[in-house]
């Protein structure tokens, strides 16, 4: 059986493990689709996505279109003529000629068990809605957002304290073993879909700032739940001194704090705690605007608190 010539497409780190796993596994690649450079850092050069750093480093054909919408783009895609197209966080939404020309389709690596959370942020939502269990779902495209028919899944617990970066790394290799599977299955036409249940989907909407200001009336577990969501990118955060601290680790005390929410106690030797609503939010990992990240024990150290609250 001859394996299929494969298109990648794929920008940021979560797609470097699945394609990484299919160079290793030898399949023709016939191209690496992947968003332009952008401009990064305090110098604002461009830097290339993690995905065509590995490609070029394997001499693969790279293509960076700003649109793959655009006629021009779609000329070179009929060219390269692939028998299957993978996608892993692209990054831009797919035309109907790159979903149903590939005679095997497009396939997509999806981290979450799907039909839950649909949509741009499903790790960072996973962990503030204090799930349990996720997975990642390889699943058929069609011209809806992640609702296309289920190839694969494979489910794994999420740990106590898990972190939306660790998260995200354990996911990405999880998804890379699964796509091999699933393209091995493809190719020898022994792959099932199984149609989603629309009625039972959840959705992670893309985050907006405004997302991450803690409120320090919720209850202690809901806050926490956020910073493990948001840590490392682009992180939760509250006010100390009229400066923006973010908090990307913190660990929970639930009880009556008999304090105001938002109210900073003392130190000890598992963070700042800070009183919530119910409970209290013990601060680990921290970063103050214009200061580096550091843990709150350093923080401490070298910073006086201005003031004994903080206000989200």
């Amino acid at each position: 059986m001859s394996k299929p010539r494969l298109l990648f497409m794929g920008t940021p780190e979560f797609a470097v493990p699945s394609l990484r796993r299919l160079i290793e596994a030898a399949y023709p690649i016939v191209g690496v689709i992947t968003q332009p450079d952008k401009p990064r850092g305090r110098g604002r050069r461009l830097q290339p996505p993690p995905t065509k750093e590995l490609a070029t480093a394997h001499e693969l054909l790279i293509l960076q279109p700003e649109r793959v919408r655009d006629e021009s783009f779609l000329q070179l895609f009929r060219g390269l003529n692939p028998d299957l197209v993978v996608v892993a966080a692209f990054g831009q939404i797919l035309p109907p000629e790159i979903l149903e020309r590939p005679p095997l389709g497009c396939i997509n690596v999806h981290p979450s068990l799907l039909p839950k959370y649909r949509g741009a942020a499903p790790l960072n939502w996973t962990l503030i809605r204090g799930e349990t269990t996720t997975g990642v779902t390889i699943m058929m495209m069609d011209a809806g957002v992640d609702t296309g028919d289920i190839i694969m899944q494979r489910e794994t617990p999420v740990a106590s304290g898990e972190l939306c970066d660790l998260l995200h790394d354990r996911l990405a290799r999880l998804g890379a073993e699964l796509l091999l599977e699933t393209v091995t299955l493809l190719a020898a036409g022994r792959a099932v879909r199984t149609p989603q249940r629309h009625e039972e989907a959840t959705y992670a909407p893309r985050l907006k700032k405004e997302d991450g200001c803690i409120d320090w009336r919720r209850d202690a577990g809901t806050i926490v739940n956020l910073i493990r969501g948001l840590s490392s990118t682009p992180g939760a955060y509250t006010f100390l001194g009229g400066k923006m601290l973010k908090i990307y680790r913190a660990a929970l005390r639930p009880g009556d704090t008999g304090a105001a929410p938002g109210t900073v106690g003392t130190a000890a030797k598992e963070g700042l705690p800070v009183a919530a609503g119910n409970g209290w939010v013990y601060l680990q990992d921290v970063q103050l605007e214009g200061k580096n990240r550091m843990a709150i024990h350093d923080f401490l150290r070298g910073f006086r608190l201005p003031e004994r609250s903080l206000c989200g």
